[in-house]
């Protein structure tokens, strides 16, 4: 990966901050992903609608937080990594994306504000989550959460995950998770995004407001 350096280092930071909720939660058929929708800067609500979950191969996607430049610039990375392997291996497993974030976050971690989830579905390892925090490290989970609003749905998300949920069961629990980030993390906000990853493909659904601030 010789020359990645050269492309990452001249990326402004902090222009742009992906302040945020993200998340990703698997379920007995698959994985779903989901991200609140406000980019800042500063105290500044540079947009109101980010698609902040970012396709990296067919059935394999990423949530992104930190930096907007930066993320946006691994996840285009590895999307050209996993265009060139499945071209000689066949399809790339989770695992595989999930290993090419961490190395590029890793071995730019000086240079690099970049939070990000992966997510996906194959059929020998059905959904599976990884979580890459800044600094590059790699960790393997039934559940992640990150960004800025994650720190105040901890205790909400550990009391009320559950193993093997169904498919709405698992879009209710995302969607409650991320509108109570929304209500008290002031860089959350806009709407709820959300992509289901099963062996029948790929769906995308969004939440507005109305449909999730009461919850």
């Amino acid at each position: 990966m010789n020359g990645i350096n050269v492309d990452i280092n001249h990326l402004k930071k902090g222009e742009v901050s992906l302040g945020t909720s993200i998340m990703a939660v698997t379920f007995k058929d698959g994985v779903i992903l989901g991200a609140d929708s406000r980019t800042t800067m500063g105290s500044y609500v540079a947009n109101r609608v980010t698609d902040k979950l970012t396709r990296v191969h067919d059935k394999i996607w990423c949530c992104r937080s930190g930096s907007a430049a930066d993320t946006q610039a691994v996840a285009d990375i590895v999307q050209y990594y996993l265009e060139m392997y499945s071209s000689q291996y066949g399809e790339p497993s989770t695992r595989t994306a999930a290993s090419i974030f961490q190395q590029l976050c890793y071995e730019n971690k000086d240079n690099l504000t970049a939070g990000i989830i992966v997510a996906g579905y194959d059929e020998k390892n059905k959904g599976q989550v990884y979580s890459i925090p800044i600094g590059g490290s790699l960790h393997k989970q039934s559940y992640a959460i990150a960004g800025s609003g994650s720190t105040f749905i901890y205790g909400y998300c550990d009391k009320n995950y559950k193993e093997n949920m169904t498919k709405q069961e698992t879009v209710d629990f995302i969607k409650h998770s991320l509108s109570q980030a929304i209500k008290w993390d002031g860089s959350s906000g806009g709407v709820i995004r959300m992509v289901v990853l099963t062996d029948d493909g790929v769906e995308r659904l969004l939440f507005y407001p109305d449909e999730f601030e009461n919850l």
